[in-house]
């Protein structure tokens, strides 16, 4: 795992899929809340957050064969031995959570409810989220701090980069 100092940027990700990917609606309060929460808590600077809605997201959603408008699931991309390996719903959300530092690991826990009951209750909340928590006015820009922490943009990808 990747140990950056806040003072140390992060290696360019504009050629590079990162190693922690995390894709998230910014047209989503509840999203926007949680990508807040990954940046205020993740002290070991190990993720890299990209809205769906940005040139990247929408780049990565197609090699995912997912919708690009319609977005159901956040989307937890883990760099493994052959590629990237995508993860969604409840098990992206556990397995981003399970790498914050405690007290946040500890909701790990929810891995002994099956998945079919976690996925179930995960797509209730994600189908009505907007209702729920609404839509902010504007989509989530990362601001100049945040800037290094976000995947806005993919130039130069080849495809075995994503294989």
């Amino acid at each position: 795992m990747p140990n950056f100092s806040p003072d140390c940027p992060r290696p360019a990700a504009a050629n590079m899929i990162p190693d922690h990917l995390i894709l998230f609606d910014s047209q989503c309060n509840l999203c926007n809340s949680w990508s807040r929460f990954i940046l205020r808590h993740d002290k070991f600077h190990q993720f890299t957050l990209c809205r769906v809605q940005s040139p990247a997201g929408q780049f990565l959603l197609r090699l995912l064969d997912q919708p690009l408008d319609n977005y159901q699931s956040m989307i937890y991309l883990v760099r493994g031995t052959y590629g990237p390996a995508p993860r969604f719903r409840s098990e992206a959300a556990l397995d981003v959570i399970g790498q914050l530092p405690a007290p946040w690991c500890w909701l790990r826990i929810f891995r002994l409810v099956p998945t079919s009951l976690r996925d179930r209750l995960y797509d209730l909340v994600a189908q009505n989220r907007y209702r729920l928590f609404g839509r902010p006015p504007a989509c989530r820009i990362p601001n100049a701090h945040e800037q290094q922490w976000f995947l806005e943009e993919i130039t130069d990808l080849q495809p075995h980069e994503f294989e």
